[in-house]
């Protein structure tokens, strides 16, 4: 190694993995001419916009020459170190990381197997973050080996800057491994933790059929290899790489219906980022500051709308029947018109605001802001009924996805004007009110042109109740804390709010007898609109009683169903929109 060779050369170590613990040692050759150097840590990772503070986990931070001098070091921020050269033409670099938090966007070791997301990893050198990262692994006796969307050559693992190491999981241990190849590209579901309760080959071949299905709307597949990761550890959440995805699911999830459709809408979304975010994408979203929060309006379209094809490519692919997809649907729509921040929040406020909002949720969340993956979803579902409507027929969302691909898949991203004047160049008509009301504004959403395409209606609300289930609505939500009754949310538009109640009132009785958090929805049963509900609660340890008048409950009006006094034309238009497949993969019946 040279000073003039830029690469930084990493190994890691997994010495007691038991203990949730990998070394990590960082050999570069020192900058000439320069009495210090700065290695720094991303506080924050592509696809979860939340500062993490990945730093914290981070011990036993040492530096030294070539030679074995110990190098002086400070630390000058949580996430920066600078160390005094001394004229050392080579550096090394050594500490330990803590990883024992199973999400897809930390870091995770046991004796098993380990995760490791490279924001949360690995130290880079200031100045150096646009050359080369080699990685070397070295395993603990009893695990398999390595798999990443790296590449390797001679026992290293090859990354082009920074950029590529956040954007490439690693993944150590003895996973079960299912192959198959799409227009000659490997694919590999990759399954931590089968158990005996999931068939790895099969889940794979619908795996197939979602990559297949994505192939066909780009026309191309943009990568030379691509990896699923699928932690079947009880937890829960996907992440999107350029060439990988992690999903982490339950071992129960495959044996049911619902739970294992909803995994391939999990697979279905990370899948489809490879070439909404990963590729194209807003402006802000590339090349990144790791250090600081980056903002942008539009992740309605980055998340939401990939939240929209979530659900709608499986359907499409015959994976799932149109019920099921109408229900998929039918529940963001109620989540939105219950929501009652989405008349305080647009669809642009909330995706700036992701920093401080969408991952911090509490008691009041929504009363004030609405989540841009479920709206845009929504706004997505309309968006492609306008473009259908104003083109006739001839053009929809998935020519505008395929025309931002197109155009802003290189260097820049989009701006916010610019999404809009694509969306407007494939619909062939201008869309200014529909961005003003529905993207930029807090309009009710307008459902009916929707309706009238597809030939579908909103049935209706008394549908389907029966007589377990209440009439009344008191405007709050609850939990079971070790079997204590707490209020968990008061919802602006409620009785609950008008009568007093708080959040973390305990409720100990209603109307003068006990209740729990078994026998509170039973108890609801007994009550009409109109009556005056006494709730005894204790509030940080003082008894009060709070009257609260409960409201007729509205039943379920935003379920989606088929109308059929729908035309003929509406039926082809819902056709061509869902697709006319049967259920054809091997999810449980």
């Amino acid at each position: 190694m040279s000073d003039a060779d830029p690469s930084l050369e990493y190994t890691l170590r997994f010495t007691e993995p038991w203990a949730h613990l990998v070394d990590v040692e960082l050999e570069f050759a020192a900058p000439a001419g320069q009495d210090t150097v700065t290695l720094w840590m991303p506080v924050w990772t592509p696809g979860s916009y939340l500062v993490r503070e990945f730093s914290r986990h981070l011990e036993s931070f040492r530096a030294e020459a070539s030679d074995g001098r110990t190098l002086p070091w400070r630390k000058t921020r949580k996430n920066r170190w600078e160390i005094l050269t001394e004229g050392a033409p080579e550096i090394r670099v050594a500490y330990r990381l803590y990883g024992r938090e199973m999400t897809v966007r930390t870091n995770w070791i046991d004796a098993g197997f380990a995760l490791l997301n490279g924001a949360a990893t690995f130290l880079t050198v200031e100045g150096r973050e646009g050359g080369p990262h080699r990685i070397r692994v070295e395993l603990p006796r009893g695990w398999a080996g390595v798999w990443t969307s790296l590449d390797s050559k001679d026992g290293a693992y090859l990354a082009r800057d920074l950029d590529e190491v956040v954007d490439s999981p690693i993944l150590a241990g003895t996973p079960a491994v299912h192959g198959f190849e799409v227009d000659g590209k490997p694919v590999s579901l990759v399954n931590v933790g089968e158990g005996g309760l999931w068939d790895g080959a099969a889940a794979a071949g619908d795996v197939k059929t979602i990559v297949e299905g994505y192939r066909a709307l780009y026309g191309s597949l943009p990568f030379p290899r691509y990896l699923f990761f699928n932690l079947i550890t009880e937890s829960r959440g996907g992440l999107e790489h350029k060439g990988s995805s992690v999903l982490m699911t339950s071992r129960y999830t495959y044996r049911r219906r619902k739970t294992y459709v909803d995994w391939l809408g999990l697979v279905s979304h990370e899948f489809f980022h490879v070439w909404n975010v990963k590729r194209s994408r807003p402006e802000a979203l590339g090349p990144f500051d790791y250090q600081n929060e980056v903002y942008t309006r539009a992740l309605w379209v980055a998340e939401g709308l990939t939240n929209y094809y979530t659900d709608l490519l499986p359907r499409r692919t015959g994976l799932t029947t149109a019920e099921e997809y109408l229900e998929k649907l039918s529940r963001h729509i109620d989540t939105v018109q219950t929501t009652p921040g989405r008349l305080f929040t647009s669809l642009e406020g909330s995706s700036f605001d992701a920093w401080i909002k969408l991952y911090r949720p509490d008691e009041n969340s929504a009363n004030t802001t609405i989540s841009y993956y479920v709206k845009g979803a929504v706004v997505g579902w309309l968006l492609d009924a306008t473009i259908r409507r104003a083109s006739g027929g001839k053009r929809s969302l998935d020519d505008l996805m395929r025309l931002l691909y197109d155009r802003y898949a290189a260097e820049r991203g989009y701006t916010d004007g610019e999404a809009q004047a694509a969306a407007e160049e494939i619909a062939g008509a201008p869309l200014g009110g529909f961005f003003d009301r529905f993207v930029r504004g807090t309009d009710e959403l307008d459902y009916a042109p929707a309706l009238a395409l597809f030939g579908l209606r909103f049935r209706d609300a008394e549908a389907g109740r029966g007589d377990d289930a209440p009439r009344v609505q008191l405007g709050f939500e609850t939990r079971d804390d070790r079997g204590r009754l707490v209020v968990k949310a008061v919802r602006r538009d409620g009785p609950a709010r008008e009568g007093g109640l708080n959040a973390e009132d305990e409720i100990l009785a209603v109307g003068g007898y006990r209740v729990t958090p078994d026998t509170f929805t039973e108890r609801l049963l007994q009550y009409a609109p109109g009556d005056r509900l006494e709730f005894l609660v204790a509030r940080r340890e003082a008894i009060r009683i709070v009257p609260v008048t409960a409201a007729a409950h509205p039943g379920a009006p935003w379920r989606l169903e088929i109308d059929p006094e729908a035309s003929v034309e509406a039926a082809a238009a819902r056709a061509a929109w869902l697709g006319a497949a049967e259920p054809a993969g091997t999810a449980p019946a």
